[in-house]
């Protein structure tokens, strides 16, 4: 039986954009779901996929006549491969602002650079990364914690198309040939793969160059461009700090956390849901999994940034302040089962730390005791959507 389409909660805000930009185009990672949603929203736009070595071809050798096979709307999938095509996409936009075209990539070093520079104003741009909890839920609520976090939240894996276990191993490598040897000149293939399993295991942790450059045997400078393309591949994410209005001195390093929970899983090999139990990795991936829910929540609303976290000189950590409308909401994670006071610890302090007003504080964890009326709310994770989606 053919699984139907899975619903993703950005295309609201796509179909609204669609109406006053010439160009849409949706980056994010690999396998994210970009060409099955523009190919479901937009079904009468003729597909040409960059990645068919003739396609490419065509369009290297001869752009116009490329651009020019259809009258009205046109779908590129995977445009970084020919960068080029942006300028002339401009001209035919500039031209004609009827013509339309859909475009998807999975490395934003030159999409969104070619973007900017070509397209100012003519394009809507958003990013699309794995699935959210609101968006799979009917696929993957009867799971426990253990088994979202172990599966990830990649479409293939919420569809039932594939299993964590060989999605996993199979995307790295293809990883590894595809985008790392496009974007870097690694001579050392086991080095960047050490790269990315040292940084798995500092998954909610302060980032510190120097010391991953250490500990992998190549210099600081090296690092931060490896990290550089790490993001551009749209596999992690740096969560920046909260700096405005302070009271305190600042940690002024970013978090590192990866864009999904299954592939930080997989680089620290952690091979099953029952061995999350015991490893003591699991509270900073269940942590990864709440601050991805939440920055999924802004880019899926066409919105960009507004996630950060707290931290100053003397260890005082709130793991998520998100700022939208004005308004700030502090939210701590915690991955144990069983409630307790000393959860609202922080939130109680965060008002003499930071001279903003807090308008909602948040606890959210795994287990099923709830209250929502008190001034800290206390929220199961499977709840967080509902949360988000009522502004808090």
């Amino acid at each position: 039986m053919e699984l139907n389409y899975i619903n993703r909660a950005i295309e609201d805000v796509v179909r609204e954009a669609s109406q006053y930009f010439s160009v849409i185009s949706v980056t994010g990672p690999r396998q994210s779901g970009k060409s099955t949603l523009l190919k479901h929203m937009f079904p009468e736009y003729i597909k040409y996929s960059l990645k068919d070595v003739n396609v490419r071809e065509f369009a290297e050798n001869d752009p116009i006549a490329f651009l020019n096979q259809t009258k009205e709307g046109m779908f590129i999938d995977e445009i970084q491969k020919v960068p080029a095509l942006l300028e002339y996409i401009q001209g035919i936009v500039d031209d004609n602002p009827d013509r339309k075209f859909l475009l998807t990539g999975s490395s934003n070093f030159e999409l969104l650079g070619g973007l900017c520079e070509s397209l100012p104003g003519r394009a809507g741009v958003f990013e699309l990364l794995p699935m959210s909890y609101k968006e799979s839920k009917e696929r993957i609520e009867n799971k426990d914690t253990n088994q979202i976090l172990f599966d990830g939240l990649y479409p293939a894996i919420c569809a039932g198309k594939n299993i964590a276990k060989l999605f996993y191993p199979s995307y790295v490598k293809t990883y590894l040939e595809k985008d790392v040897r496009d974007l870097l000149n690694v001579k050392n293939m086991m080095l960047f793969t050490k790269f990315m399993k040292l940084c798995a295991a500092r998954v909610g942790s302060i980032f510190n160059a120097s010391e991953v450059a250490n500990e992998v045997g190549v210099d600081k400078k090296t690092i931060t461009h490896w990290l550089s393309v790490l993001q551009a591949s749209y596999l992690i994410t740096l969560l920046p700090p909260y700096y405005e209005n302070i009271t305190k001195r600042l940690v002024k390093s970013p978090k590192l956390y990866f864009n999904d929970p299954g592939l930080a899983c997989y680089l620290l090999d952690i091979e099953s849901p029952k061995q999350l139990d015991r490893d003591k990795m699991r509270g900073n991936i269940f942590e990864n999994y709440i601050v991805m829910e939440v920055i999924k929540h802004r880019y899926n609303q066409g919105l960009e940034g507004g996630v950060f976290f707290y931290r100053d000189s003397n260890q005082n950590e709130v793991d998520i302040l998100l700022k939208q409308e004005g308004e700030i909401t502090a939210i701590e994670v915690k991955s144990a089962m069983t409630y307790s006071s000393n959860f609202e610890k922080t939130l109680k302090q965060i008002d003499t730390w930071i001279n903003v007003p807090i308008a909602n504080k948040v606890v959210v964890y795994t287990g099923d005791f709830e209250n929502t009326a008190g001034e800290i709310k206390i929220i199961n994770q499977k709840n967080l959507y509902q949360m988000l989606r009522n502004h808090l």
